[in-house]
């Protein structure tokens, strides 16, 4: 401990400083806030390691900037649905919550757990490996997914189960299993839109850019009120309306983001002939 201006200090800051951020007098931004006070983000884990790699290679490639971030819930089982259009999304939405305090778990193709460093990876971290069939390697993905949930983790599922057909990169119709998770186990979900990372990794491309540095914006949306659906049963119909009102609070995130109306009409891939799985080019 040192001196500055008469001040005590710690390690080149004031002490009187550290004081009053801990009694929140100095404003903090919301990744600060999250380290200070989730202890998910603190507390040793894989992902210490995963995120000591990612976040410099990640600033090759990008600037990341946080809206809403403070709707992100830092505490308790949460859903995170964003909308998916190039295949390095995943990375964007997990740093942008790993800056928030939270250590997201995601639903992952089971070929990616094959491959032998990025399969051990996933594993470490917790990912649940999804069979094309649906199945999670001979388990159900709704029942590998709530018990993340029931440890009060955070799950981030797209609901569009694929990078969106939509030749303008809008959100497409979306599939149930969020939903069906979130009604099933009584689990918010907070609607996630990202813009920019179509720059940095085009849809269906396998090289990305690296030099510039591109600008990706995350933005998170007010959790999605489905209590309108509760208590009903869980057939098709129920969860076929309560996935478009997620689709719905993603795609106004998004508009939000690109400053832009999204179409009237959600594109639906069953009804142009497209396949949904694999790779389609528009």
């Amino acid at each position: 401990m040192g001196e500055r201006d008469g001040q005590p200090t710690r390690g080149g800051r004031s002490v009187d400083r550290d004081r009053a951020a801990d009694n929140g007098a100095v404003s903090l931004s919301p990744a600060r806030r999250a380290r200070r006070s989730n202890p998910e983000k603190s507390r040793p884990s894989f992902f210490w390691f995963l995120a000591g790699v990612a976040l410099p290679l990640s600033r090759l490639m990008m600037s990341i900037r946080i809206e809403n971030g403070e709707k992100l819930p830092r505490f308790g089982p949460v859903i995170i649905a964003p909308n998916h259009y190039s295949e390095i999304d995943p990375v964007v939405i997990g740093l942008a919550a790993w800056k928030l305090g939270r250590a997201p778990r995601f639903l992952a193709k089971s070929s990616l757990f094959d491959v032998k460093v990025l399969g051990w990876m996933l594993r470490s971290s917790g990912q649940i490996p999804v069979e094309r069939s649906g199945s999670t390697r001979n388990k159900d993905p709704i029942a590998a997914a709530a018990r993340v949930a029931e440890r009060e983790q955070v799950l981030v599922v797209y609901p569009e189960g694929t990078l969106t057909r939509d030749p303008a990169f809008w959100p497409m119709r979306g599939k149930t299993g969020a939903v069906r998770l979130a009604l099933q186990h009584g689990i918010p979900i907070v609607p996630a839109a990202h813009w920019g990372t179509q720059r940095i990794m085009a849809r269906y491309s396998k090289k990305i850019s690296f030099f510039p540095p591109k600008k990706v914006r995350v933005r998170f949306g007010d959790a999605v009120d489905l209590t309108a659906f509760e208590g009903h049963p869980l057939d098709g119909a129920t969860l076929a309306a309560a996935t478009e009102v997620v689709m719905t609070a993603i795609t106004r995130e998004l508009e939000e983001l690109r400053g832009e109306r999204a179409p009237e009409t959600r594109w639906d891939p069953s009804k142009r002939g497209q396949s949904e799985t694999g790779r389609f080019e528009s």
